[in-house]
């Protein structure tokens, strides 16, 4: 089966498709749009940055995505827009018009880039609503040139645009069946429902799931890994849910971390912040909640997060369903509890106690769309002056995110007092043996981790403790 989404509104069909090729690729070298650039080859510059539109109801939702770690079998029964679909006459558009005369270019290979996410901005696309300076984190300028982007983002207001035709177009692409095929020896799915997936799964229990491929991605353009057979998750609405209710939230793993951020940040503030740090705003339109508990990794944001405030799992196959502690999900580096046939289902979180007191912190070297050298988060409850609950879970600290099991048991029961949360960052110390690598020594992320939990105190006593409370108070 072929691969077939919309270009400008123009149908696009292409046969004998590699699972695996990206958007980037087939832009520049079989179509010749070249305005979308490579920088890095793995969703960090946003250089290659595209907007992807996805049915809902009679209207389209856009995404900025990076076209580098895009496959193009995740483009089927999409709308698709490049920055040569905004001035297709030549004749500019009124936001490119505006960077034009702001000298808002340098050496211009990222102003494609840059104009691509503006304009998502501009025409309501995920994420439009957020600070202007949150939609371009995603973007580097490595002329420095940020001062007259901004302000020729702040000098254009929303743009009309008419996708009453496109809508109609996509409508009649998602009547075909599921999409599917081959290339060579090479297999892809894309199934439709939980119920074929668990089917997909038990037949092709050596399948690559790729939800975002913010991940799968980079083993591709960096690795240069081959992946026989691939099962794209993209299609599977019902694990685009979220439900919220007085006794928490439940997602689906199809979720996208730009559409969990305001349920998180009801759930809790520091959650809401911690979501806005996970990558630019082209990562967090592709990559999932699930996604980011399935892979594992000692590294990813949300998963101690969401272990310090209680949260469950939900594994699917087709023999049914099991449910665990995501705590207990997390086995070594690079081993989870999930059998070959399993997918990952649900998350749900209980919503904390309004009297809690929780601190979710990321240290990373740049402050926006970088990988944590540590994430830490702190649950505890506390009545009468006594600690009577500790949950506190970190990652960067080991082979797994991890609950620290000493500095829990060094805080419950005794009075919550500077004393206490003191004895408690040292009996930090013992529950990790973390690494040295590009990202932190060992030395620093022991460091780094205990004084975390000094940070939760002097919060808790009113002090600013963050970089952005600091800019707040001290300007």
């Amino acid at each position: 089966m072929s691969v077939q989404f919309l270009l400008d509104g123009d149908l696009v069909e292409i046969a004998d498709v590699d699972p695996t090729a990206t958007l980037l690729d087939h832009l520049r070298y079989r179509m010749r749009r070249t305005g979308t650039k490579e920088g890095c080859a793995e969703g960090d510059c946003g250089a290659c940055t595209v907007l992807v539109g996805d049915l809902d109801g009679d209207a389209i939702v856009w995404r900025a995505v990076n076209a580098c770690i895009l496959f193009l079998p995740m483009l089927d029964g999409r709308a698709l827009l490049t920055v040569e679909s905004l001035a297709p006459a030549g004749a500019l558009n009124p936001l490119q018009a505006c960077m034009a005369a702001n000298g808002s270019s340098q050496c211009g290979f990222c102003t494609p880039g840059f104009v691509m996410s503006l304009y998502g901005r501009c025409v309501g696309a995920s994420g439009h609503d957020l600070p202007v300076a949150d939609v371009l984190a995603g973007n580097l300028c490595r002329c420095t040139g940020y001062g007259p982007i901004l302000a020729a983002a702040d000098a254009t207001g929303p743009l009309e645009r008419d996708d009453t035709a496109t809508a109609v177009a996509l409508k009649a692409l998602r009547e075909r069946p599921a999409a599917s095929g081959q290339h060579g020896d090479r297999r892809w799915f894309a199934p439709r429902s939980g119920a074929e997936l668990a089917d997909l799964l038990a037949d092709h229990p050596d399948a690559r799931m790729v939800a975002g491929a913010t991940d799968v991605g980079l083993w591709v353009t960096k690795g240069l890994r081959s992946i026989d057979t691939l099962i794209f998750l993209g299609d599977v609405t019902e694990l685009q849910t979220i439900e919220e209710s007085p006794a928490g939230v439940r997602l689906g793993a199809g979720v996208r971390y730009a559409d969990a951020h305001a349920a998180f940040a009801r759930l809790h503030p520091d959650l809401g912040e911690l979501t806005r740090r996970i990558g630019g705003l082209q990562v967090r339109n592709a990559g999932t909640v699930g996604g980011n508990i399935a892979n594992g990794s000692p590294i990813g944001d949300g998963p101690p997060a969401f272990i310090a405030l209680g949260a469950e799992l939900t594994l699917r196959s087709r023999d049914g369903r099991r449910t665990m502690a995501l705590e207990d999900y997390f086995l070594d580096y690079g081993k989870q509890d999930r059998r070959p046939w399993e997918f990952v289902e649900s998350l749900w979180i209980p919503r904390p106690d309004s009297q809690a007191i929780i601190h979710i912190a990321k240290l990373s070297r740049r402050f926006d769309s970088d990988i944590s050298a540590v994430c830490g988060a702190f649950h505890l409850a506390v009545a009468d002056g006594i600690v009577t609950g500790a949950r506190v879970a970190f990652g960067g600290m080991a082979a797994t995110p991890r609950r620290a099991p000493m500095c829990e048991a060094a805080l419950t029961g005794q009075p919550f007092t500077l004393a206490t949360v003191e004895k408690a960052a040292d009996a930090l110390r013992a529950d990790y043996a973390p690494l040295s690598d590009v990202r932190g020594s060992a030395a620093y992320r022991l460091d780094a981790a205990a004084n975390l939990l000094l940070r939760l105190w002097h919060r808790e006593q009113g002090q600013a403790v963050s970089v952005l409370g600091l800019e707040a108070v001290h300007g």
